[in-house]
């Protein structure tokens, strides 16, 4: 089965309309189409119909660590970019961690069912270490350092 990527994410969500208001302040997302009890968002750069499908679901938001989605990934495409979209995730009170993963630099933050999502910026590959599934604390100084075209 030739599977090319994963084209759009659907969430089931407690309120559509303020996860729809949250991803878009979040990522910058826009709203392609809604229709009743959901709404399409499409990333600013994306060629796809929509990215993200929010629909109300029923009931309460799963415990954290239970089945079910883990999390989404969202690449951006230079260092400089991960930097602001932490700064906007802090600000909203969104922002859940941030690793280095030495392939990646990577932020994690929550909407507001808790719905955890990844904020990557992947590292070119010539600058891989050897530690394959690394997770260590992402070192800001020295990552702004080495990969800021802001200097």
């Amino acid at each position: 089965m030739p599977v090319r990527r994963l084209n759009h994410a659907v969430l089931r969500v407690t309120d559509v309309a303020r996860a729809s208001q949250f991803w878009q302040e979040a990522l910058g997302m826009e709203v392609v189409s809604e229709v009743p009890g959901a709404s399409f968002l499409r990333l600013p750069a994306s060629g796809n119909h929509h990215d993200l499908g929010l629909f109300r679901g029923r009931g309460e938001p799963p415990l954290p660590g239970g089945i079910g989605l883990y999390h989404l990934a969202f690449e951006v495409a230079d260092f400089d970019d991960l930097v602001d979209a932490r700064s906007r995730l802090a600000e909203m009170g969104a922002l859940i961690g941030e690793s280095d993963h030495d392939a990646s630099l990577s932020i994690y933050a929550a909407d507001p069912d808790g719905i955890e999502f990844e904020v990557l910026w992947p590292v070119a590959s010539e600058h891989w270490g050897s530690q394959e599934g690394v997770v260590r604390p992402l070192d800001w100084v020295a990552a702004k350092q080495r990969w800021s075209a802001r200097g």
